[in-house]
């Protein structure tokens, strides 16, 4: 029998090739091996914001992304967290399992705090890892893909298992972190991290022409002013896009890089068109979709019959063993 994975991100609209590298690719690649279910955290939304009006939209470009990307939903259910109400119920109960205290010792929200500037937090915020572990164990989750800077969130998630299990009898398992190295990719500015909220990005859904356009303005080595000065490709983000998309001539374009034979516009022109060349085929899998969104509503209409029923029976359980219905 396959073991349980469940995946799933807030739906924040188009994605962009950050987003491919850090997860998509990984979840397409599991999705043989494993029962993987994939949730839109739509309620997750509302830990940092009460602004609800483009969630619909932007949770449709998001599952035309994952579609695009290789995600089989007849394979991998997808399906948005607001329509299974299990995750509430579940969640209200996880959270009569933890304290205050243990919740603010999480890493990852005393980082959250402190990069969005947050003084007067919200229970909701404050308690999201809660509603992770109900996500998770909802669908009898037995492993987590995560980085390491996410084990804080698994440890959580574990421990309200183990305490559920402890007070009313063996219902969940104890989830393991499947340790994945999430792969960044720097933005265009040169930024750590590509993100919308910088406007660095390249979206998947991008044509050749827009991927050129952004291109043109990303950053590269600083010390390589002229065409034939040497270059330091270790240094410059244009490269690193091409170690990844473009893998066959890096090589060849990192030595040229150094010799100062290989300028800086015609390095962006064959990175644009290596990586318009890779999302090709994402971008002929989405076209449909994007003519036609409601095959999108459907296939999420699917995913949450699927979910259903399974929350469903974990519920059954829940209430079984704490003898409350």
């Amino acid at each position: 029998m396959k073991k349980t994975i469940l995946s799933g991100m807030r739906p924040t609209g188009r994605l962009h090739i950050g987003h491919y590298v850090g997860a998509l690719e990984n979840w397409v690649s599991l999705q043989g091996d494993y029962q993987n279910y994939h949730l839109v955290a739509d309620l997750h939304v509302l830990t940092t914001t009460t602004t609800t009006t483009s969630i619909d939209a932007h949770t449709l470009e998001m599952v035309m992304d994952w579609i695009a990307a290789g995600i089989d939903p007849e394979k991998s259910p997808m399906f948005r967290q607001s329509q299974i109400k299990e995750h509430s119920e579940l969640f209200l109960i996880f959270s009569m399992l933890i304290t205050k205290a243990r919740l603010e010792r999480n890493p990852t929200l005393k980082e959250q705090v402190r990069d969005l500037e947050i003084d007067n937090m919200i229970y909701g915020h404050l308690g999201y890892p809660v509603l992770q572990a109900a996500d998770i164990l909802l669908y009898k989750g037995n492993l987590v893909p995560v980085g390491e800077d996410q084990l804080s969130h698994i440890e959580i998630t574990r421990e309200i298992a183990r305490k559920f299990n402890q007070e009313f009898g063996p219902v969940f398992p104890e989830p393991e972190p499947k340790l994945t190295k999430f792969s960044r990719l720097p933005g265009l500015d040169g930024k750590a991290k590509m993100s919308k909220s910088l406007g660095n990005t390249i979206y998947l859904s991008d044509k050749p022409e827009d991927i050129a356009a952004s291109l043109k303005k990303a950053v590269t080595d600083t010390s390589k002013i002229r065409k034939n000065d040497p270059g330091h490709p270790e240094v410059c983000t244009v490269f690193t896009y091409h170690q990844k998309f473009n893998p066959a001539e890096t090589e060849s374009i990192a030595a040229d890089c150094r010799t100062g034979i290989l300028g800086c516009v015609d390095c962006k022109k064959r990175c644009s068109a290596a990586i318009s060349d890779f999302f090709a085929p994402v971008r002929e899998r989405r076209a449909p979709y994007e003519a036609n969104p409601g095959l999108v509503r459907e296939i999420l209409a699917e995913g949450e019959t699927k979910a259903r029923k399974v929350a469903a029976e974990t519920m059954h359980q829940v209430h079984d063993a704490m003898k409350i219905g």
